[in-house]
């Protein structure tokens, strides 16, 4: 009856309504999530205790509760988003809980996502094509949970539009049923309805649209959020409610007891590594639980080593590209590229996300973006952008790998078909794992753990409370906080919005830890870098928040490496300056983390494929015009003929038409186009320049647009007339 009857026909033809009507009729509502979540919330602030709610316990402090403890209720193993999730949950059931992480919190599979909370879509379709129950209650269950996610931490999560063009009259009637379905599973959840647009509509809300053969447009909603964030804001929420968890604390080996009465060897905590200091100790516990992603069979061998593997690791790339290519509040979903996979294309950040791909891989703490992906995704991008949008390679401002922990399915051929559902199994040692799942249904799996954990080992545990229980930061945040931020310290209005949007309730603190600027406006906070709100302030409160290197700044605590590689290592001086009198650094130790951050750039988020744009066009591709117009430009700054230029030549020639440009910018400028570093660009050089940014492959160079804009400035300057002195002096 919801059905308009124009599509009626249509869908009856296609026998989507049959099996629509018979999924639905098979499944049971469960009760309403709001009402749950806000009673599970007035519950949680009346009867839990929150130790730490003042003052968050430092790393060393965290440590030292590791080692003097004499036995955890529950250790956790892996401190992403399902890990800090099971630490969470167990905290809060009243168990003595804690959790080791061997890098730092979210470094892995949680910090690269698609930055998306949803239900699934896809999984939808195949639900009701094949009739498969066991997909629509993956999708209800996550369409549940997302709704739960955007309560329990609105500063980091929000609803995004997202719209999926159509380029075919039969298939308007077939992507709505589905998406009206998407709305109907999710019920009273619903983040708002889909609805259908028309091809002039379509093009004014996303006017980047390919406008050839467009038919209309479907608009469905899901959620958006910032997941390194998230997963930290889950990690320290823990740590406030009494649990004890230390990042770069590395499992060594499981250790183990005789049970007395079968004299079967069972897990008993494990011995483990401070990866900074070296130091080995123990953490003894009731129940060990194996949460940590990709790596989940690693430790499934520590506990026996004949064990079989369970998780299939796949790669999915994502780049970032800026932020024009996409309208400020809509997203836009391709539901079959070329070879069949599905790619999101998202405002995020104020930059634009596209992405992702699904590969096989092998499990790796350092996943590397491959520059066949991220061709793969701008081919699929061309695709349904307009003509007149000029997608080119030189605009991937960044771009990473991430690896899914996907359950194996023996009888699947490729990792797309692979189910992205869960599991939670037990060893007959007593070892927990939780594998596979998604982002946004880790509360959950958190939950079916420690009732599987609880059940197991016979622990005293109270029900689950974290449904509804808000995250670090969300309490005391509004919509308007970023404008007191402004009026009580000075700070600019972006980035009082950033500080919101990122801390939520905590953003105060951020911004006492703000020095003054000694400017007339802003009054406090000094931006790192300038095209981005972060400010030094947060690299003093990115420590208080576990982080240990600078790594950890750029990619977590803020997220200036997923969104600008270029921008991160502009700003890596002064994070490692910063850090290094903070944290009592050598100079070698200054050094090491620099050239550490630098790599990690360099490696997992791009900057590589990036720079080898420029360093692989070997082959000059201009014509003659183009030849002896961009030699013209050269020999303005080569005045001497020497075949090259220094920062001296470009900065007499800046000094004639009154620019300014500090030596150590310069340096950096010429740097880029410095292939054989030799401290000076040759003509040769610049040519090649000009030939990568012809085909698209090098964008916002900084060289080429300070050169033409000088040559263009010198250009119309004629003489200097004296007719006003009478012709003297």
């Amino acid at each position: 009856s919801c059905v308009p009857s124009a599509l009626r026909g249509a869908l009856t033809q296609s026998g989507i309504t049959l099996k629509v009507l018979l999924l639905c009729a098979s499944v049971p509502d469960p009760p309403p999530l709001l009402p749950q979540a806000q009673l599970a919330r007035v519950a949680a602030e009346a009867d839990l205790r929150v130790p730490f709610a003042d003052d968050l316990p430092s790393r060393q402090a965290q440590l030292a509760a590791l080692q003097s403890t004499e036995e955890f209720d529950v250790l956790v193993v892996g401190g992403g988003a399902t890990g800090a999730g099971c630490a969470l949950d167990a905290v809060t059931r009243n168990l003595k809980t804690a959790l080791v992480e061997r890098s730092d919190f979210s470094s892995g599979t949680s910090s690269r996502s698609t930055k998306l909370l949803h239900g699934g879509v896809r999984y939808l379709q195949k639900a009701i094509m094949q009739l498969d129950y066991e997909q629509y209650m993956m999708v209800k269950e996550a369409l549940h949970e997302r709704a739960n996610l955007l309560e329990i931490a609105p500063h980091l999560s929000a609803p995004l539009p997202i719209m999926l063009p159509v380029y075919k009259w039969w298939q308007l009637p077939y992507y709505w049923a589905g998406i009206k379905m998407y709305d109907l599973v999710a019920g009273i959840q619903n983040l708002k309805s889909s609805y259908v647009l028309s091809k002039a509509s379509a093009l004014e809300r996303f006017p980047m649209l390919n406008k050839d053969k467009l038919v209309g447009a479907i608009v469905y909603y899901d959620g958006q959020h910032n997941d390194a964030r998230m997963n930290l804001a889950i990690a320290i929420s823990s740590a406030r409610h009494g649990a004890a968890v230390a990042n770069y604390t590395e499992v060594v080996r499981l250790l183990k007891t005789k049970d007395p009465q079968g004299g079967e060897e069972k897990v008993c905590g494990a011995r483990c590594r401070d990866v900074i200091t070296g130091q080995e100790f123990d953490v003894k516990a009731k129940c060990v639980i194996n949460a940590t992603g990709p790596f989940t069979d690693s430790l499934r061998k520590m506990d026996n080593q004949e064990t079989k593997n369970i998780c299939q690791p796949s790669a999915g790339v994502h780049i970032v590209i800026p932020g024009y290519y996409s309208p400020d509040n809509m997203g836009l979903l391709d539901p079959s590229t070329s070879d069949g996979r599905v790619i999101f294309f998202l405002p995020w950040e104020k930059m634009t996300i596209a992405g992702t791909t699904d590969s096989p891989t092998s499990v790796t703490a350092h996943p590397i973006p491959g520059e066949d992906d991220i061709n793969f995704i701008l081919r699929e991008i061309r695709n349904y952008l307009s003509p007149d949008v000029e997608v080119r390679r030189g605009d991937v401002l960044a771009a990473w790998s991430g690896i899914r922990p996907l359950v194996t399915d023996p009888n699947s051929k490729d990792t797309q078909s692979i189910c992205r559902n869960h599991i939670v199994s037990i060893s007959p040692s007593g070892l927990v794992t939780i594998a596979g799942g998604k982002w946004t249904t880790y509360r959950s799996m958190a939950e079916e753990t420690l009732d599987a954990a609880v059940k197991t080992h016979g622990l005293s545990a109270q029900p689950c409370k974290t449904v509804g229980l808000m995250l670090e930061g969300a309490k005391g945040w509004t919509p308007t906080l970023y404008i007191r931020l402004v009026q009580d310290y000075g700070l600019e209005n972006e980035v009082a919005q950033h500080l919101a949007s990122t801390y939520g309730g905590k953003a105060f603190d951020v911004a006492k830890m703000a020095k003054v600027t000694g400017q007339r406006w802003p009054i406090v906070g000094k931006r790192l870098v300038s095209e981005f709100p972060y400010i030094e302030g947060e690299v003093l409160y990115a420590i208080k928040e576990y982080a240990c290197t600078a790594i950890d700044v750029i990619a977590r605590r803020t997220r200036l490496g997923f969104l600008n590689v270029q921008a991160a290592d502009e700003a890596l001086p002064r994070i490692v300056q910063i850090m290094g009198k903070e944290l009592g650094w050598s100079e070698e130790q200054k050094t090491t983390e620099l050239e550490a951050a630098r790599k990690f750039l360099y490696l997992e988020m791009g900057y590589r494929s990036r720079s080898e744009q420029l360093t692989k066009t070997s082959e000059i591709n201009l014509d003659n015009q183009e030849v002896v117009r961009y030699k013209k430009r050269f020999h303005k700054f080569d005045k001497e003929s020497k075949g090259f230029i220094t920062t001296v030549d470009v900065q007499q020639v800046l000094e004639s038409i009154n620019v300014h440009i500090d030596e150590n910018a310069l340096h950096e400028i010429l740097n880029e186009v410095d292939l054989n570093k030799n401290g000076q660009v040759e003509i040769d050089e610049f040519m090649q320049l000009m030939s990568a940014v012809k085909k698209g492959q090098v964008s916002d160079s900084r060289l080429a647009i300070l050169m033409k804009t000088a040559e263009e400035t010198l250009d119309t300057r004629g003489p200097v007339t004296v007719d006003r002195s009478g012709g003297g002096f």
